[in-house]
């Protein structure tokens, strides 16, 4: 609402938005709240002309203000360079696209922004990831790359609905692309 308001009041169009995610931090009052800020600066995407960088790597889990701040700018430049400029660039961390059933007891996540490709921060394990089945109960989730896609199952959920990434105000999460940027928090539901 405040950026359509800026841009109808200034009478300048869809000019270029572009904003920081909450970083993580562990000190937040209530961590199911932080994500759903986090969740709804994502969705405020849908506007045209808009850019976030996504700093859930970067922040201090104790500081509300991360240290970091090259990173942080380096992030937000690579979206304005994008934005207001368009240049063809990476320019965003991998983003949820869509979620579907791999076979009854794993989902396949689809993101758009992979750039050269997704990958764990640092090798290794994915961390991150929980589904839920029916009854709704999140459990961690075991996650590996495929392609443009990652693949989520959990032995604790035979059936699973939903995935989840991040869900936390201190998440240990690691999903980046190729370039090095981050995924955002991200929740989704079989339709």
């Amino acid at each position: 609402t405040m950026i359509q308001d800026w841009r109808d009041r200034w009478g300048q169009g869809d000019f270029p938005f572009l904003w920081v995610q909450l970083a993580n931090f562990a000190k937040a009052g209530s961590p199911e709240d932080w994500v759903i800020v986090q969740e709804g600066q994502t969705q405020t995407l849908e506007l045209k002309r808009t850019g976030q960088a996504v700093i859930n790597d970067i922040g201090d889990p104790v500081d509300i203000h991360p240290r970091n701040k090259q990173d942080v700018g380096a992030r937000l430049a690579l979206a304005a360079r994008h934005i207001a400029y368009a240049e063809q660039l990476v320019y965003s961390g991998p983003r949820f696209r869509t979620v579907s059933s791999d076979g009854g007891a794993k989902l396949r996540v689809w993101f758009d922004s992979v750039g050269g490709g997704l990958q764990a921060r640092g090798g290794g394990q994915l961390k991150g990831f929980e589904v839920a089945g029916g009854d709704g109960i999140w459990q961690s989730a075991d996650a590996r790359v495929d392609g443009p896609t990652v693949v989520v199952s959990s032995s604790t959920v035979a059936n699973p609905k939903q995935v989840r990434y991040a869900w936390a105000s201190n998440p240990d999460c690691n999903l980046v692309n190729a370039e090095g940027l981050p995924a955002g928090v991200f929740r989704g539901s079989l339709r």
